[in-house]
């Protein structure tokens, strides 16, 4: 392996040069041919490396109303649109080093809101979350949220549009797809003649038993549904009168709910607002379709595609035809990828059939699937052919209770050991919409303390990154919009996020109504990520050095080294264009230094010679106020390889993180 020489250019710098770049291509507003084919060209370049995600409650994201009354309605707390993505926005955006937008919330889904003068139903709060909806409790996956259109009667075209927009600032759209459970009163709207005529779910079941392989639902036959007894958790708008908020929803007879509960009349904590959908499981467990051979786990996703079109269509269950004519309508509109809620409770075998046939239309959409049960993992990734899969029952959770002082840092190599088969199929993230803020005190009590938890997660392995909207300015979440509880930003209600909100400065995305904090941690994260796509170290190799540094600690004088401990991490990511340290110390107080060792076995993989080596750090931040968080690179950084041994000096301020990498100048 031979390293090439390359360029010492600062990541804030390449997230700059993005913006610029980015920012020329917005202001191309004519059609031609050439400026179409320079957006590919660009949004071509810009996928090609590490894979960012950046995640927008779609709803929230561009209202700039601040009045975030409780409960309060779409006129008193307002509402984010389409429109509100502008070319000045996708372009803030895709500065964080995006190459991936999910749209969270477009879906048309249950809301209270009255929109009978364009032909929807109104929605009863008794089985609506919040009164601006759960964006799980899908009721039509043929349209979109009409909150969010200036024109609800114009709102697939303006999603489109969005659509069309995106692209043109080079990034890729990703929406979700909730597969296990739609609302409880699902109706599609009548639309277009193009769309399939059986699309409405449960419209032809059988509803005289509990269960048949082509009903869309499962039925407690001989019952109606009951709403749950209201309590702290479940008051239908906070107990506001409303005409439908009568304690009653017509159901007969019952169907399960979306969490898989059997009972006519569910528990508040239960998805109440949702019905499950039948995949062709029969109650007792057993499956009702095709068996999907063990050896189609080392296949190609066209091998799967044939299997599933060498199988009679009477033997696949109604609901897998309909959501694949569902991802089908999207693809066709130009949407680029899926994110899957709650894949796990869907058959692997139906993944099979849906993901092979979208590989089929698109073999570079983007497939990212919520599975939380580690045992699953590979099932979903080599049968089920997802691209991506969270890990946040391991890194996510390790992070977590490092900063919780309740783990050793130690746990994090023993995480990417149990992955180190998949581990570039693990998607990595610290927020969420289901995820608590970091700035709470329920997860790291501000942005800073987070930072050295960042930097692992985004640069431990070849996984793609997910930036929740707010996180790059430190969110608080503290507002109490109704349904739910602070800590989280409210997926459920009309709400402003107030540090977003200053960012976005009326439009402007400048950051000019925000603290110096939040530009300071905005900063970091552009630099950060920014990295984290443009690096090639963090396409290639991991090599943990936890090991060997925690045993060479313990030998160290400590009163004279504060040594390797249970604060600190260190991992080198290495190809044969750059080799790579990443260095981090997650104590709030102390700061640390100690003789970072590299092994012959490192040293050897990386093909590096005897001799010296500076390293630049590349996360530099040029700005001083970033204050505990920063890496100044005031500090020299050296490595020594003396007979294929490698060692060098850290040091480390509270919370300080370094990504070392050598300088072949």
């Amino acid at each position: 392996m031979h390293f090439k020489k390359i360029s010492s250019i600062s990541p804030m710098t390449i997230g700059l040069v993005f913006a610029g770049v980015s920012i020329a291509t917005a202001g191309c507003s004519n059609n031609t041919e050439a400026s179409v084919e320079e957006h590919k060209a660009t949004t071509e370049q810009h996928l090609s490396g590490k894979p960012v995600v950046y995640q927008v409650f779609t709803r929230l994201y561009g209202n700039t109303n601040t009045t975030n009354k409780p409960w309060g309605t779409i006129e008193e707390n307002g509402v984010g649109k389409f429109s509100d993505f502008t070319n000045i926005a996708l372009q803030d955006i895709k500065s964080l080093g995006t190459t991936h937008v999910w749209y969270t919330g477009v879906s048309h889904h249950a809301l209270i809101n009255d929109y009978t003068d364009i032909g929807i139903s109104n929605d009863d709060p008794d089985v609506v979350k919040g009164r601006a909806g759960s964006p799980y409790a899908v009721k039509d996956y043929y349209n979109v949220n009409p909150d969010l259109a200036n024109d609800p009667a114009n709102r697939l075209a303006e999603f489109e549009a969005l659509i069309s927009r995106t692209h043109q600032n080079g990034m890729s759209v990703i929406i979700d797809i909730v597969p296990n459970h739609v609302a409880r009163l699902y109706q599609s709207a009548p639309q277009q003649a193009e769309l399939p005529s059986n699309r409405n779910f449960g419209e032809q079941d059988n509803t005289k038993v509990e269960y048949d392989k082509n009903n869309n639902f499962y039925y407690i036959v001989g019952e109606s549904f009951s709403v749950p007894d209201a309590n702290n958790n479940y008051l239908p708008l906070g107990g506001e009168p409303h005409p439908l908020a009568d304690g009653k929803f017509v159901e007969t007879p019952a169907k399960w709910t979306g969490n898989g509960s059997r009972l006519a009349k569910p528990d508040a904590n239960d998805w109440y607002e949702t019905v499950k959908v039948n995949y062709g499981v029969k109650p007792d467990g057993s499956y009702d379709f095709p068996a999907l051979p063990s050896e189609y786990a080392q296949m190609s996703s066209a091998e799967h595609f044939q299997f599933w079109q060498s199988q009679p269509i009477t033997a696949i269950p109604d609901s897998w035809i309909k959501f694949k004519d569902i991802t089908e309508y999207w693809l066709a509109k130009g949407v680029d990828g899926f994110r899957y809620d709650m894949a796990e409770m869907v058959p692997v075998e139906f993944w099979s059939y849906l993901n092979s046939n979208i590989k089929h239309i698109n073999p570079k959409a983007f497939l990212l699937a919520e599975v939380y049960n580690p045992s699953l993992y590979r099932d979903y990734i080599h049968l089920g052919k997802m691209d991506y899969l969270y890990d946040k029952v391991d890194l996510y959770d390790t992070l977590k209770d490092i900063i919780h002082d309740k783990k050793s840092t130690v746990e994090i190599a023993v995480d990417q050991a149990k992955i180190v088969d998949i581990e570039a199929h693990m998607l990595n993230f610290l927020e969420n919409h289901d995820e608590q803020r970091i700035n709470t005190k329920d997860f790291a009590g501000s942005a800073e303390a987070a930072l050295p938890a960042m930097v692992v997660s985004t640069t431990i392995s070849r996984s793609p990154t997910l930036l929740y909207f707010g996180q790059d300015v430190g969110e608080k979440a503290q507002q109490d919009a109704g349904f739910g509880q602070a800590t989280r930003t409210s997926i459920f209600d009309y709400v402003g996020v107030p540090a977003h909100q200053r960012w976005m400065n009326n439009g402007k995305f400048d950051g000019g109504q925000s603290t110096k904090s939040e530009k300071a941690l905005r900063a970091y994260y552009q630099t950060l990520v920014n990295l984290s796509h443009t690096a090639p170290a963090l396409q290639g190799d991991y090599f943990e050095l936890d090991t060997i540094n925690r045993e060479v600690s313990k030998l160290t004088d400590t009163d004279v080294v504060a040594g390797y401990n249970d604060k600190t991490f260190a991992f080198s990511r290495y190809n044969d264009q750059q080799f790579m340290l990443v260095v981090t110390n997650f104590s709030a107080e102390e700061p640390t230094s100690y003789t970072l060792q590299l092994p012959e076995h490192l040293i050897v993989k990386a093909s590096i010679q005897d001799g010296e080596y500076p390293l630049d750090n590349l996360l530099t931040i040029d700005d001083s106020s970033i204050g505990v968080s920063a890496s100044q690179n005031l500090d020299s950084h050296l490595l020594k390889v003396v007979s294929q041994q490698g060692s060098m000096t850290i040091t480390l301020q509270p919370l300080e993180s370094k990504v070392l990498a050598i300088n072949w100048e």
